[in-house]
């Protein structure tokens, strides 16, 4: 066999696209969405057509394997590999055309499927499948998984709606396919006419979820007009790669109706779906209450169905017709889509049970006819009862097609083999109910070893045997379907030592959430990635680099490594992936342990000290009475460590707690005046040294309220938010503890008018002071400036400003403390508009750091400045973190304040029309 050097030297000098050999890249592709690991040789991203034959030309030379990977979100393992890796998503991602009068549209595999139907939607054409994770999924990833999702019910599985195929064996021969033989390799028809006895008795029926296995092969018949294309779906990238695709479209629904179901349990919902089917619905899905979790909007029960219809008329049908307990139509798209995102995020959520615990994929998509899915869910039930697991199915009712994430122990040799037991008997059961093994994501490595079960031996050995004609050596993707590796293999868990910080890194299950690029709404997660569109700048790749460095076998140096450093370094930490990952992985942790360790015992970048040590800087020089050199000092000369296309914020004159004063105006009409509960406005950095403006309008508001405001008893406080940013870890504590020294028992809400610094408060502090009980009290004890006025001056009214309001959600905001107190509080002061989601890109001393302007930049335009050149002339511009208001002013050139501050010119107004 020819060595890896040889092959990628080889590989660079046919290949137009990318060759990459290295340890990254290497890293990134160990994995999928699945329980499974196995390392690559190397990553190949290819061109084009040209590209993908010359690849499977040199490696069928150099005999070494080939698997084709889009999205990698697929959960059986069928996208990880010990070969080359076709990375078909960075330049094979194309919409080649769109033919509305016929319906159909031609598609590189590459090509995300939100991005075709986008594409298509002015025609009012869709795609008909529709996975959950349909904004980062692939059409080639689809069609390799013969992937269905929640629209099957009506439009069928993406092996119905491919109509031509191009593909490239191993080898490098070129085929197209589509009706009839034409195309097809040497003896596929004679051996598909040898054994139609076989094709037609032996395949389970026509039951529309049978996935597992070559599930299509039948459709290969003469009666059934072979659909060689079809029958290529699902084939799991073990006989060739898609280079281009054919695919059918739908007319879409103008205007889909919800109809939500409640029934009393989840059995009594499965036992309800089959007969919504007569009704023609779009969707028959469903969920029970442990994984939908106090979910708001949805009907009494405890176990739903969502029930898609075409029109209003036809979803109060149904509900008159269904025996449910009760049931909510809901007609507004934007009340649809918060219901329907519940849907599709439960394949993340799912993997936390309702304790915290971890639950895996595995045996994701059981399907069993429709008619049987009340029976069949009771007696899984039991099943896992009887081994001592728990999950929380949910799925496709109207086809019978069950996800299920398991609390499966694949550490222990105990647990790895109640695992396997569990698999035999959980397969004995589907197959006894006349059911799939796979009902949409493939069987992969999960899977393959049970095919026997259900088909028999002698439909396993024709698959062999149609395996073998595509793909004579077995060249394509081995270890799948066909002599297929043993389920408890290759698990990804093996290789982790036991640490807390490996058991967070898996946490990632490679959903891939974080590489979507739709654009709107408060979503965070993963501006980095939006920004580069490289793997290894979303959340799920630095997981995965962070995974192999604690593996060891191919990041070799631990925490002094290179690789990881490098992708970490444009991470923002910006916490939007523990909110928007359906999972919680937490990057800006992990980047802030990974750094700690990184740098331990040596010297750091200049930015570690000159931002991280912030708090310290900004003291010292107020101290010294040296603001105004310091503030020309900046503009004059570059900061050593920090990048020179941005400008320092200049600091204040004064401190805010230097010029705090008890302010004597009364309060506003309608308050409740009270000497009691009083609050503590905590003094952070940015308000202190930097925003004192805020601070003051916030004691302003506070007092107008009604609340006795006052600042911590101790001194100087610090929430320690740079020195976790940076790394800091030790110093961080040492702050920390010094903090709630000073601060002595706390008595009163803790007012944090800074967004980073009450989550830090809330979320780090008591993280690195497990042991303090007093890290839990203040944490506990922190409120952000619109939850204090609400809470504890709930009959206040905020004076009206009647304006459209633009600016930014602070990422910590959105990802910890949520701002649903804010936005009530905005609609009762009148302030109409939303602010933008998305990150604005400074991040704290991200945007400082040398290096990091372009993503920066990159993030701000994404949805902040564009929200801010679309607002109207007079619009109000607020930003509560000081990071946005930066960003805002040094890109957007306008002042953006906080909340407290337009509340306070409320006032000020309101008493000088008064006057």
């Amino acid at each position: 066999m020819t060595s890896p050097g040889e092959l990628e030297r080889t590989l660079r000098a046919e290949l137009r696209g990318e060759v990459d050999f290295g340890a990254a890249a290497r890293a990134l592709t160990t994995m999928d969405a699945s329980n499974y690991r196995r390392v690559p040789v190397g990553v190949v991203a290819p061109r084009d057509a040209e590209d993908v034959a010359a690849a499977l030309r040199v490696c069928a030379e150099a005999g070494v394997p080939v698997v084709p990977r889009g999205g990698g979100t697929s959960i059986a393992g069928q996208a990880t590999g010990t070969g080359v890796v076709l990375d078909l998503t960075r330049h094979m991602n194309a919409l080649v055309s769109v033919d509305p009068a016929a319906r159909t549209a031609v598609v590189q595999p590459g090509l995300v499927l939100d991005r075709l139907r986008e594409a298509v939607r002015p025609y009012g054409l869709t795609f008909g499948p529709d996975p959950s994770t349909h904004s980062r999924c692939t059409l080639g990833g689809m069609i390799g998984n013969n992937a269905c999702g929640a629209h099957s019910v009506a439009w069928g599985t993406t092996a119905d709606n491919v109509a031509e195929l191009a593909v490239t064996a191993y080898g490098g021969a070129a085929h197209r396919i589509g009706t009839g033989w034409s195309g097809a390799p040497e003896g596929l028809r004679e051996l598909v006419e040898g054994n139609l006895a076989l094709l037609r008795t032996g395949m389970g029926g026509g039951f529309s979820r049978r996935i597992s296995g070559y599930g299509a092969l039948d459709a290969l018949l003469p009666e059934r007009g072979v659909r060689l294309a079809r029958a290529f779906c699902g084939s799991e990238g073990t006989l060739g790669v898609v280079t281009e695709a054919v695919v059918r479209l739908v007319e879409a629904p103008r205007a889909p109706v919800l109809a939500v179901l409640g029934y009393a349990d989840e059995s009594a919902a499965a036992d309800a779906a089959a007969g919504l089917l007569p009704h023609r619905p779009l969707t028959v899905e469903g969920m029970a209450e442990d994984l939908v979790r106090g979910a708001a909007g949805l009907p009494r029960g405890r176990a739903w169905l969502f029930v898609e219809m075409p029109d209003e008329g036809a979803a109060r049908e149904l509900v008159r017709a269904a025996d449910a307990l009760d049931a909510v139509v809901v007609t507004d798209p934007a009340g649809q889509r918060a219901l329907w995102r519940i849907r599709e995020d439960a394949a993340g959520t799912a993997t936390r049970l309702p304790g915290g615990e971890m639950a895996w994929p595995g045996w994701e998509d059981c399907a069993v006819p429709p008619a049987r899915l009340g029976v069949y869910l009771r007696e899984f039930r039991a099943l896992l009862a009887a081994h001592g697991l728990r999950g929380s199915p949910y799925g496709h009712f109207g086809e019978g097609c069950v996800h299920v994430r398991i609390d499966f122990d694949l550490v222990s040799a105990e647990g790895v083999a109640r695992f396997r037991a569990f698999s035999g008997e959980l397969a004995d059961l589907v197959v006894a109910h006349g059911g799939s093994l796979s009902g949409e994501h493939g069987d992969g490595q999960a899977r393959a070893e049970l095919l026997p079960r259900m088909y028999g031996p002698e439909v396993v050995r024709l698959f062999g045997a149609y395996k073998d004609v595509w793909d004579p050596v077995g060249g394509m993707n081995p270890g799948m379907l066909v002599r297929p590796a043993r389920l408890d293999e290759n698990l990804r868990f093996a290789v982790l030592p036991a640490t807390p910080f490996a058991g967070e890194v898996a946490r990632c299950v490679g959903v891939a959430k974080c590489r979507t690029t739709d654009v709107g709404g408060p979503g965070v997660m993963c501006p980095s990635y939006r920004a580069t569109g490289e793997e290894r700048h979303s959340t799920r790749g630095r997981a995965r680099l962070l995974h192999e460095m604690l593996a060891g076998e191919i990041v070799r140096d631990g925490w002094r490594s290179a690789e990881v450093a490098e992708a970490l370094d444009l991470c923002l930490g910006c916490k939007g992936c523990l909110s928007d990952c359906p999972v919680g992985v937490d990057m800006a942790t992990y980047k802030s342990q990974f750094l700690h360790h990184h740098w331990a015992g040596r010297v750091r970048p200049l930015a570690h000290y000159a931002l991280g040590g912030l708090p310290t800087w900004l003291r010292l020089i107020t101290a010294l009475r040296m603001t105004r050199a310091a503030n020309a000092a900046a503009r004059l000369l570059p900061l050593p460590g920090l990048t020179r296309q941005r400008a320092l914020p200049a600091l204040a004159a004064e401190p805010f707690t230097r010029g705090w004063r008890p302010l004597a105006a009364p309060p506003a009409s309608g308050a409740r005046v009270r000497a009691e509960p009083a609050v503590t406005l905590w003094p952070d950095t940015f308000t202190e040294y930097l925003a004192p403006e805020a601070g003051r309008a916030a004691v302003r508001v506070l007092e107008a309220a009604g609340l006795t405001v006052s600042g911590p008893r101790g001194g100087t406080v610090c929430c320690a938010l740079t020195y976790v940013s940076t790394g800091r870890l030790d110093r961080a504590r040492t702050v920390l503890r010094r903090t709630l020294t000073a601060l002595g028992e706390v008595r009163a809400p803790v007012v944090v008018l800074e967004p980073s610094c009450a989550a830090a408060l809330r979320t780090d502090l008591p993280a690195l002071l497990p042991d303090d009980p007093r890290a839990a009290r203040l944490a506990a004890a922190v409120r952000t400036f619109a939850e204090t006025l609400e809470e504890y001056a709930p009959d206040w009214r905020p004076p009206r400003l009647d304006r459209t309001v633009a600016g930014q959600t602070h990422c910590h905001q959105h990802a910890v403390l949520g701002d649903a107190a804010d936005r009530r509080l905005r609609e009762r002061a009148g302030l109409v508009g939303e602010l933008s989601g998305g990150c604005c890109g400074l991040a704290g001393n991200f945007g400082f750091e040398p290096g990091h302007h372009e993503v920066s930049v990159a993030c701000a335009e994404e949805q902040l400045l564009p929200a801010l050149r679309a607002a109207a002339p007079d619009a109000l511009v607020q930003a509560d973190g000081f990071s946005c208001r930066t960003q805002i002013a040094q890109l957007g050139g306008v002042r953006a304040r906080h909340l407290a501050e337009l509340l306070a010119e409320g006032l000020e107004d309101g008493a000088a029309a008064d006057g």
